[in-house]
């Protein structure tokens, strides 16, 4: 699959203690690639996690969900090609198969194995591969870098994503790594469709998953490629406590808002890469919505303006057609004023109190869409809600891509 020309090279990535990686190919489909990835944690691991919102949820969704309550973690078993959703008793009893195998392997509780799976809905996964990948990728373990688990829990993705941060928690450096799959079905009510993240950092369970919850808000669920939420959507993130600092357990420790600010740079990025992977994407684009009657109403018409295909069609094809922003938020059902709605396109103020602002030359507009960044900015001039989005455009790409996933 070609290169998404919004693709950005793959950051230079530290170890982590704790962490071992390891990764195996067992044609889950035609793919002569690695597709399964192991990774083994420290004893006292700590994770957070959180899951998709979908009422039809994969079987290791719901097993990430029952386990998550516990807050530990020694493995992660990730299988690409396969979402092993919507597949019946056959598909959880080979999700609890593969953990219990991942169990033995790493001398742990299943409670304390965690899965994620991507791929075809409906297709039960084949426990004989399953079981050959978790044995392939134990034995190659501490051998696979970030890249090589990158690049195996991918499907349609054109480019390997990831991203890396640190913090400062007393005197001891601490670090965040990431990496995210994820290229359509993007429409996050959670997350994204998956992503781990992996920290040296001391924290307790309860409150590092307070701090994944609060980061999630304006990364994860603030990005959409096409508007459909996968049944699969799962973000995990582990943090090993080999920095070996005191544990924070409170946000009114000292190191616990840079760890937690260090945690949402990170979903930040990784939710921007899978907007710049977007299936047939040619252009990332930032919808911002000032001016609304709170910040959730600012979101709901964001992600209007984000979804609408008549607007992704506009940019992709460099269209200044701003009618088409006016339309989204409309549509929205949020509180909106047509005489007091401005619209811009990157700096421009185009439009302004319920018609186009006098003079409007569209030449800077059209300047700026042509660009590969673009950014939509609507003023409700309602009250102070503010939010976010991004999104990409829409191409024929997209089209190509989806008509052909099976084949």
């Amino acid at each position: 699959m070609e290169r998404s020309p919004l693709a950005l090279p793959f950051p230079a990535l530290a170890p982590i203690a704790g962490v071992r990686i390891g990764t195996a190919s067992v044609a889950y489909k035609q793919w002569t690639r690695d597709c399964v990835t192991l990774v083994a944690l420290a004893p006292g691991t700590v994770v957070a996690g959180v899951t998709t919102r979908s009422k039809c949820p994969s079987p290791e969704v719901e097993l990430c969900r029952a386990k998550l309550p516990g807050g530990f973690a020694r493995g992660l078993i990730v299988n690409a090609g396969n979402s092993n959703a919507f597949t019946g008793m056959n598909g959880r009893q080979a999700a609890q198969a593969q953990a219990a195998r991942v169990a033995h392997v790493l001398g742990c509780s299943p409670d304390e194995v965690f899965s994620a799976s991507t791929g075809v809905i409906g297709v039960p996964l084949p426990v004989d591969l399953a079981l050959s990948g978790v044995t392939q990728a134990h034995a190659g373990l501490g051998q696979a870098d970030w890249l090589a688990a990158t690049n195996a829990i991918g499907t349609t993705d054109t480019f390997p994503k990831a991203a890396t941060a640190s913090a400062m928690i007393g005197s001891t450096r601490v670090t965040l790594v990431g990496i995210v799959k994820g290229s359509g079905m993007i429409a996050p009510d959670m997350a994204t469709m998956l992503g781990f993240i992996f920290t040296d950092a001391a924290v307790t369970a309860v409150l590092w998953q307070q701090m994944l919850s609060a980061a999630v808000g304006g990364t994860f669920n603030s990005i959409t490629v096409d508007s459909d939420t996968s049944t699969s959507d799962t973000v995990l993130a582990f943090a090993t406590g080999a920095a070996g600092h005191a544990p924070l357990t409170s946000m009114d420790d000292p190191g616990a808002d840079a760890l937690a600010a260090a945690l949402a740079d990170v979903c930040r990025q990784l939710a921007i890469l899978v907007v710049r992977d977007g299936e047939g994407a040619s252009k990332l684009i930032e919808v911002n919505v000032a001016g609304a009657v709170d910040d959730g109403s600012a979101k709901r018409v964001a992600l209007s303006i984000a979804n609408s295909p008549l607007v992704k069609t506009a940019i992709a094809g460099g269209d200044a057609n701003w009618g088409r922003v006016v339309m989204a938020v409309g549509k929205a059902g949020e509180p909106a004023e047509r005489d007091l709605l401005s619209i811009r396109f990157g700096d421009t103020l185009v439009a302004q109190n319920g018609m186009v602002v006098p003079g409007y030359d569209e030449s800077p507009v059209a300047a700026h869409l042509a660009g590969d960044e673009i950014r939509i900015t609507a003023d409700l001039g309602l009250g102070a809600g503010r939010a976010r989005v991004w999104t990409c455009d829409l191409t024929h790409g997209y089209i190509s891509i989806n008509a052909d996933y099976r084949s």
